[in-house]
């Protein structure tokens, strides 16, 4: 286990003035032989040190990173300053996207997994507003750039999100199909979404529409698991199921 101040991909110097750096940076080696890296993104208000479920651990070949969150004020709680991957205004379809802090955590992300062996398969994981920005990265990965038009430099094989939702979901089925090499790109990007049913905070049913909206958009190598009586939170059932997906479609 270490720790890295990573301010790698930041886009401080573009940073709105109520947004501090990316935090420390906490790592986990694998326990046998190095055959993929995951990024894990914590939730609003978390850190990077306390965000990984002792069984993701237990996977003997994935090196585990997990950074920290910007804190910033975020419009959802009134202004109240927290650490989160961007600002959300509201869990309402209609909201605007937080289009500058998207591309600021997907880049510090990529940037994470940038220098990682070559024959190593490399995924992004998350909870929350974390698996927010795996999922915006898994599109990103498809379409072949960022929201600011600048090109996504890492070959995801592997992203999950656990009760989460699709950011800039509106015209995904466009940006994807633009291309052939996009539509091959999506689907063949292996993606995971698991939500709770009975979540107060985002609502199952977003998480599901997330999951229709990319499947249609071309997303064709997608799962999307349901618990019963979950929450916002994660719960041991799920995490099982995480470490099997990941086994299954790493090799890991």
């Amino acid at each position: 286990m270490s720790y890295n101040n990573s301010n790698l991909g930041s886009g401080s110097r573009n940073a709105r003035r109520n947004v501090s750096e990316f935090g420390r940076t906490f790592v986990v080696m694998p326990k046998g032989t190095h055959q993929a890296t995951i990024v894990w993104l914590h939730g609003i208000g978390e850190k990077g040190s306390r965000c990984l479920h002792p069984v993701l651990t237990s996977t003997p070949l994935i090196k585990w990173i997990c950074p920290s969150a910007p804190t910033r004020q975020v419009t959802l709680f009134g202004g109240y300053p927290c650490t989160a991957w961007f600002n959300v205004e509201s869990m309402s379809e209609d909201a605007c996207d937080d289009l500058e802090g998207l591309d600021a955590s997907a880049t510090h992300v990529a940037n994470l997994l940038s220098n990682e062996p070559d024959d190593v398969k490399l995924g992004i994981a998350g909870f929350s507003i974390g698996a927010a920005v795996a999922l915006y990265s898994a599109t990103c990965r498809a379409v072949g750039q960022y929201g600011n038009g600048n090109r996504y430099p890492i070959n995801l094989s592997a992203t999950v999100a656990l009760s989460g939702w699709l950011p800039t979901s509106r015209n995904l089925r466009n940006r994807v199909g633009a291309s052939q090499e996009a539509a091959r790109r999506a689907a063949s990007l292996p993606t995971l979404l698991c939500h709770g049913q009975v979540d107060d905070v985002v609502d199952c049913k977003i998480g599901e529409k997330s999951a229709q909206t990319m499947y249609s958009a071309g997303f064709q190598n997608l799962t999307f698991r349901t618990y019963n009586r979950l929450g916002h939170y994660t719960i041991i059932e799920e995490i099982n199921d995480v470490c099997s997906w990941l086994i299954a479609c790493l090799g890991a």
